[in-house]
């Protein structure tokens, strides 16, 4: 591993395809390390956001294959930022999809952040695919969460941030700022829903980091990427993230409770902030919960990424 980095060194993949999940959509997914190694599949966050080659960095390339996918109407995905078909339960689903593809018997399931909630809903519904989960910055989907950082609660730690993130939207429509975006992201002008996806995607990437700056904001300003993590994002909070009700994750949790789990969870996330780690390990107390305490959401945060490559360091010993 570099001695200047938590992270082991960067590669490329070794294969890579897409894989035709319905009519609508196709999936680009690769591998990376070791083929004949333990399987663990990378779920990025967003929803909406694809992965980076920085994902393949957290696990040893001798001894993990690593799976890396694209999610529906992200990446290199296909069609770009579509929200037809582009459902929880159709993510679920194309996990599952992915893995008889690839053979896998069973695998670990690593995520943070969007891919924390997909980690835990997939292990809910398909638990006999799921060897141990990793989880980064817990995201349970509920009304509370959605609310401290699109309605009030981070507005008041990031108030120049907010106020960029409400410009867009008249003062009249501020009440309900899911519902106010979703119908600029929705609007039939292409130009009315890239004006919306940059203050969007900003406001998010600028609670991210524990000490934002000015040069970590504007790496993050593609326009693509702000496009599909912005409309995406936006469809799955308008739609109460497709679950059943808002306690849905904690109420299945308990089942998990005998699933090898490591949650890494920074102490300032601004972004999901640590009372769902909390809860979650009320509802899964075999998990173990490490707290970072200079840590904020992003896995560029070093004591976040070298939780992570703790946490997949550690889970060679359950491998044997």
């Amino acid at each position: 591993m570099d001695p200047n980095s938590p992270l082991f060194p960067e590669i490329e993949p070794y294969r890579s395809g897409r894989l035709k999940v319905s009519d609508l959509h196709t999936l680009y997914y690769e591998e990376a390390g070791n083929p004949q190694g333990q399987p663990v599949v990378f779920l990025h966050g967003g929803p909406g956001a694809g992965f980076s080659p920085l994902a393949r960095r957290f696990f040893d390339p001798q001894f993990y294959r690593v799976i890396l996918f694209d999610q529906r109407g992200c990446g290199q995905s296909t069609p770009f930022a579509e929200l037809r078909e582009n459902t929880t339960w159709d993510l679920v689903a194309d996990i599952e999809r992915l893995r008889a593809e690839l053979g896998i018997a069973r695998w670990l399931v690593f995520g943070g952040s969007w891919g924390s909630t997909l980690a835990l809903t997939y292990a809910i519904k398909h638990p006999h695919a799921v060897i141990g989960l990793i989880l980064r910055g817990i995201f349970l989907c509920r009304r509370l969460e959605i609310d401290w950082l699109y309605t009030s609660g981070a507005s008041y730690i990031f108030p120049e941030g907010w106020a960029h993130y409400l410009s867009p939207i008249p003062p009249a429509e501020r009440g309900d700022m899911i519902a106010a975006y979703h119908r600029l992201l929705t609007d039939s002008e292409e130009s009315v829903q890239y004006g919306a996806a940059y203050p969007w995607s900003r406001w998010e990437t600028q609670c991210s980091r524990h000490t934002p700056n000015a040069e970590a904001l504007e790496k993050d300003d593609d326009p693509l990427k702000t496009l599909a993590i912005a409309r995406i994002e936006n469809h799955y909070f308008f739609h109460n993230s497709f679950f059943p009700n808002d306690n849905y994750l904690l109420e299945h949790a308990p089942a998990l409770n005998t699933l090898p789990t490591r949650i890494i969870q920074g102490r300032f996330d601004m972004v999901c902030p640590i009372r769902s780690a909390w809860d979650l390990k009320q509802a899964m107390p075999a998990a173990e919960l490490c707290i970072v305490p200079d840590g904020g959401h992003s896995v560029k945060d070093l004591g976040i990424a070298a939780g992570l490559v703790q946490a997949t360091e550690d889970f060679k010993r359950l491998f044997g």
